[in-house]
């Protein structure tokens, strides 16, 4: 923002004076305020000033009548502090002369709508505004969040949290010289880096425990090829939904939050000068296709899986045993009122999920789906007994009613990133390999209450040394999952955030990708065109095929295997050479011969909950964690911000993750004081997708 100061009349020039002689400053005036100052009633804003000349003492600023001889006679103060050489003023050392310029004002509603700015010394008046142009707190594109933010709805209300501290506790705006420690290079973690960067915070440091950025984000290539060789398969997210359309009435969603990861694309190749290294482009992505496995036990007469198509068309390959309910009508019964309780079938919820999941989402905690899961609802509040709840929903599942996931699944437009979605974490790699530090896993932190310093532990030479390393920074932002975080040793965070560190709920998921010589798949009696489709065989989950190259010649890889929830703890269990082994008979199995033929012996596994970096494979809160956990993220205790999914509304999404870095940052420097950026970051971000 440009910034544009006055020079106020001084008592010797009484006819440049901007109201009467009783409102000239004496020739002590040292403080100059922007011009044209524009104040929001209920809103928060950053205040500039220059000094004239040195002024060393105390410095307080209030609002009140341009007129106004003395502090007593205003409204009300924005703050005080000490400037300049005085003692107190040290805490000021990172701005230049120990008096800073920048400083933090939270108009109240009441405020009269005509006045000034007014700077004392102690009692002194040493500067005055030109007269504030104060406007109603309106729902601007970036505060529009902030009208309906509640700790329980939509994102946090940065207002309510500066008014939450010590009155001058941050009426003066940090330097942007406070060095960060960005704790987990994951999408959050690559994310925040970027965003203080936007802002000109540059003293950053992302410390990461593995020797790779990404994170969960991890594309495998196949038999030592690279990424223009199109021999890859995801092992972590693997597309974006885009919107959805209804077939009987033709209406199309658009699903709105993905944006940011589209919008996070434009920036970054724009960033990297559209460099074909670094170029991340989106192409369509098959979520389904009439020839992939369907879940049934008929086979064809050929012993292979037949597809979703035949099993529609022909009634013999149909597989009846999950349709065998002890009590079928009590079932159905259940099923339709929980869809009913739950607006599963309700378009109206659907579209506002699809339009703005942040309201969504307070509409949801209001109505109590964050209280009960499915078998939870259909006992405790239909009254069925264990076995129907059970049979229509586990009782394994005991995951809120939220339904964000079933709108993104039923969406039938998708996107993916060409040559692999790891290319997306790789598009940050100019603007962060130079500033982070791999193979430096975290092993505790340490809050210095006197220095308010955080200390960052790590052993990196010898895991069973007493004394480990240390780092030392003015913040941390915490972006690692907590999976991880719960095994360090923590300062003494408040009982909620603790809790939540230790035991919010992360769900595990295995993959396993095979290499084939050809992509035989797409040239079979029924080819199958990209799509992900289920098969009965256990432990084998959904099958997904390429979206890329379709028909080419190429060497092909299939996701044979994507199992998640308590069957992929089985499967981890396994050794790697087993669980391999036993995907591919299953590929035997499902596509004939062929498969056996084609295998080269190539081939990825992970087993998220059993990496050592990430130790689950995606955050998913049990009923009753989400309302209550949320709330802690959205306060900065000892100078420390948690991000990544699972601090999010949504969960085991990429935007998820960008979308807890923008409140992460902009808590951030909301807590330093720096209003002007977070709230640039937060138009930038939430401005061009959002719709309030």
């Amino acid at each position: 923002m440009a910034f544009r100061p006055i020079v106020l009349a001084l008592a010797a020039a009484s006819s440049l004076c901007l109201h009467s002689d009783a409102t000239a400053l004496p020739p002590s005036q040292s403080i100059i305020f922007e011009d044209a100052i524009v104040a929001e009633a209920g809103g928060m804003h950053n205040v500039h000033i220059t000094y004239s000349r040195p002024l060393d003492g105390e410095l307080s600023l209030h609002y009140g009548s341009c007129d106004v001889a003395a502090a007593s006679d205003c409204h009300h103060m924005l703050g005080r502090t000490h400037v300049g050489s005085h003692a107190l003023a040290k805490r000021h050392k990172a701005h230049p002369s120990q008096r800073p310029t920048k400083f933090v004002w939270l108009p109240p509603t009441d405020m009269p709508s005509e006045g000034c700015l007014h700077a004392f010394s102690g009692e002194t008046l040493v500067g005055r505004s030109a007269p504030v142009t104060l406007k109603k707190r309106k729902e601007r594109r970036w505060v529009a969040a902030a009208d309906i933010m509640d700790a329980e709805g939509p994102w946090f209300d940065g207002v309510v949290y500066l008014k939450e501290k010590e009155p001058d506790e941050v009426f003066v705006a940090s330097a942007k010289s406070k060095t960060i420690g960005i704790l987990g290079g994951g999408m959050s973690g690559l994310m925040t880096a970027h965003l203080l960067d936007s802002v000109g915070f540059h003293e950053w440091t992302i410390v990461e425990a593995s020797s790779r950025i990404g994170g969960r984000v991890h594309t495998a290539y196949l038999n030592g090829t690279t990424p223009d060789q199109y021999q890859y398969q995801e092992m972590g997210p693997m597309r974006f939904p885009v919107s959805l359309t209804y077939a009987d009435t033709n209406e199309t969603l658009q699903i709105m939050d993905h944006r940011m990861v589209f919008q996070l694309a434009d920036v970054l190749n724009e960033q990297n000068g559209n460099s074909s290294e670094f170029q991340v482009n989106f192409i369509p992505w098959i979520q389904s296709a009439a020839n992939d496995p369907a879940d049934t036990d008929k086979r064809r007469p050929d012993g292979t899986i037949p597809g979703d198509a035949e099993v529609a068309a022909n009634p013999a390959y149909a597989d009846n045993a999950n349709l065998t309910y002890s009590n079928a009508t009590a079932v159905a019964e259940a099923e339709a009122a929980y869809d009913t309780w739950s607006h599963a079938e309700d378009r109206e919820r659907i579209a506002l999920i699809a339009k703005n999941v942040y309201a969504a989402h307070k509409l949801s905690v209001e109505e109590g789906l964050f209280d009960f899961s499915e078998a939870g609802y259909i006992k405790y509040v239909l009254g069925q007994g264990n076995n129907i709840s059970d049979e229509v929903d586990t009782f394994q599942d005991n995951f809120p009613s939220w339904l964000y996931d079933d709108v993104y699944f039923a969406a039938t437009e998708w996107r993916t990133i060409d040559q692999g979605l790891s290319r997306l974490p790789a598009a940050f790699g100019p603007q962060v390999l130079n500033r982070t530090i791999f193979q430096t896993a975290v092993q505790g932190m340490v809050w210095n209450e006197t220095s308010e310093k955080m200390t960052i532990n790590f052993r990196n030479e010898n895991l069973f040394d007493i004394e480990p390393e240390t780092m030392e920074f003015d913040y941390a932002v915490v972006a690692v999952p907590f999976t991880r975080v719960r095994l360090w040793r923590l300062p003494d965070y408040t009982s909620l955030l603790s809790r939540a560190i230790n035991t919010l709920n992360y769900d595990p998921a295995c993959k396993v990708a095979l290499h084939y010589k050809t992509r035989f798949w797409e040239h079979l009696e029924y080819p199958i065109i990209g799509g992900c489709g289920d098969t009965n065989i256990p432990g084998i989950g959904s099958i997904c095929y390429p979206s890329y190259k379709i028909n080419s010649t190429l060497p092909g890889v299939i996701l044979a295997s994507y199992e998640e929830n308590t069957m992929a703890r089985s499967l981890g269990a396994l050794t790697e050479e087993q669980h391999v082994a036993y995907v591919q008979r299953a590929m035997i199995e499902t596509h004939g011969i062929i498969a056996q033929e084609q295998y080269t012996g190539a081939y990825d596994r992970i087993c998220w909950e059993f990496n050592e970096y990430q130790a689950g494979a995606w955050c998913d809160p049990l009923v009753g964690q989400q309302e209550l956990y949320l709330p802690a993220y959205f306060h900065t205790e000892k100078h420390t911000v948690f991000v990544g999914e699972h601090t999010s509304y949504t969960h085991a999404w990429i935007w998820s993750a960008l979308e807890s870095a923008v409140r992460g940052t902009s808590q951030l420097l909301l807590d330093m004081g720096l209003v002007d950026e977070a709230k640039e970051i937060t138009e930038f971000w939430m401005a061009r997708w959002i719709s309030m």
